[in-house]
């Protein structure tokens, strides 16, 4: 059996993701022509005391569940990793990030006679849910034609693309899962090199989501 060099379409695509956060209060200072100590203001007069507690910041709006990535080779069991990608290593390759804390993403892949499997997964922390949940949607709309993943994360999406190169397809899956203020994303594909076929959708969808539920388990038991 020969070696055949991978084609140019399977290259690894990285989507680095720069997330930046702010966060501030304003604090209004007392009027200068208040009355002597002792006195109450007409504004106090009105409306009573400020409550401390009422004018503090709550805890909670600074409190993120997930403040860093986990590792996200460690995501999936050797298990699944030579059931998904044969050939592969379990160790995966983790690939380099600007910053570990915002985004972080391991890679498996191997080429096993004419059969070709790529995995990715990444983890990105955002500032807060809502901002997860923004993410989301968007990444949603980039890649429409999919459908929900019931009981994976708070939400969680699943699609599976085909392409064809040089009459070589290529199928492959991408499932994003919510997690608080995490996005779990999964990129799971393959080919057949003699038959230059793909495998079929059900193949790599349900790799992928095997994937996502292993990888969301793992941020999870990480908390």
């Amino acid at each position: 059996m020969r070696d055949l060099p991978l084609p140019l379409a399977l290259t690894v695509r990285l989507l680095p993701v720069a997330v930046l956060a702010t966060a501030g209060w304003a604090l209004s200072s007392g009027s200068s022509d208040q009355g002597p100590a002792g006195k109450e203001s007409a504004a106090e007069t009105a409306s009573g005391p400020i409550s401390t507690s009422e004018s503090a910041p709550a805890a909670s709006a600074a409190t993120k569940t997930y403040a860093k990535a986990p590792s996200p080779c460690g995501a999936v069991t050797a298990k699944s990793v030579t059931s998904l990608v044969p050939g592969a290593k379990p160790a995966g390759k983790e690939i380099a990030s600007t910053d570990e804390s915002v985004r972080r993403t391991c890679s498996w892949n191997a080429l096993k006679g004419y059969d070709y499997r790529w995995l990715d997964i990444s983890y990105e922390i955002h500032p807060t849910d809502a901002k997860a949940e923004t993410t989301f949607k968007e990444r949603m709309s980039q890649k429409s034609g999919g459908g929900a993943v019931p009981g994976l994360g708070d939400a969680a999406y699943s699609v599976v693309n085909l392409t064809t190169e040089d009459k070589q397809q290529t199928r492959e899956g991408v499932v994003y899962a919510r997690v608080a203020n995490a996005l779990v994303v999964v990129t799971y594909n393959g080919s057949d090199f003699e038959s230059q076929k793909a495998p079929s959708t059900d193949e790599i969808n349900k790799g992928a989501i095997k994937a996502a539920k292993e990888a969301v388990a793992a941020l999870e038991g990480a908390r």
